[in-house]
């Protein structure tokens, strides 16, 4: 019966990942667009600069929830992206290559493609405007 109970919590419990999530990828952006955070400020014509926008700019999208669905696809592909460029040439397991973040965010967001983003976003906002 308490479990029963708990899947009232399921579409809060996402809204909660989904922002955590966001806020958390959003710092990367950070590091990499304005050398904050502990991080080195990259060549916004790079590779890794290009990344730190895509990171900020979609990491405070997904935050808010807006445009979140295809916000997270395409964030899923930059990490899956990320992953197999900058991490498994170096060794197969995601701990050993220093890839464990990029795959879980690659999973991450996708599974917000198909989740969408819960009911505390501003796509749920929008959705319920007449």
């Amino acid at each position: 019966m308490k479990m029963n109970r708990l899947s009232s919590y399921r579409g809060p419990a996402l809204s909660l990942l989904r922002v955590v999530a966001g806020f958390n990828f959003m710092t990367h952006g950070l590091q990499k667009t304005f050398g904050v955070l502990g991080g080195r400020m990259a060549d916004p014509m790079s590779l890794i600069g290009a990344a730190g926008y895509f990171e900020l700019i979609g990491g405070l999208l997904v935050l808010i929830g807006f445009f979140a669905r295809p916000v997270s696809f395409v964030l899923s592909g930059q990490m899956a992206f990320a992953y197999f460029y900058a991490h498994a040439s170096r060794n197969f397991w995601p701990v050993a290559n220093q890839g464990e973040l990029a795959s879980l965010y690659c999973f991450l967001f996708l599974y917000f493609v198909f989740s969408g983003p819960g009911p505390w976003s501003l796509d749920a906002v929008i959705r319920k405007r007449p």
